[in-house]
């Protein structure tokens, strides 16, 4: 029998889930400029109904394209804020710089004993990134 504590080990429980207005390119940028890998795409043209997108450390995000016919139609595209704990802030800034993401807060050490930085995508997500893995 699997316990709770090996279950959270191998599953990824929660999942961020955001909207936006160009799902596609929105895909595009986070595999880009912060390495997410791309799970699972659904949908037809431009329209992305549903998406999966891991986290190589652990976890991920699901997205989609704004719908008027989704029980998130209220909620605009490109709102959202979501930490990710990386081993590496200093080259994923880097990375995140090339790769377009405007930076909110540059590298900086906290006095919790974290590392890292906040930036936005292109449609507004604030996405942060530190070594704080929690207590």
């Amino acid at each position: 029998m699997t316990t709770e504590t090996e279950a959270t080990m191998t599953t990824t429980h929660v999942w961020p889930c955001l909207t936006y207005a160009n799902a596609r390119a929105a895909i595009a940028f986070l595999v880009d400029a912060f390495g997410f890998v791309e799970k699972a795409v659904y949908g037809e043209g431009d329209r992305v109904d549903h998406a999966e997108l891991t986290w190589p450390a652990g976890g991920g995000v699901m997205l989609g394209s704004r719908r008027e016919d989704s029980v998130l139609a209220d909620l605009p595209a490109g709102v959202g804020a979501i930490y990710l704990v990386t081993d590496g802030p200093d080259a994923l800034h880097d990375r995140a710089v090339a790769a377009g993401a405007t930076v909110v807060q540059g590298l900086k050490d906290e006095d919790y004993g974290s590392r890292g930085f906040t930036c936005r995508d292109p449609e507004g997500v604030f996405w942060s990134f530190g070594t704080y893995a929690g207590e």
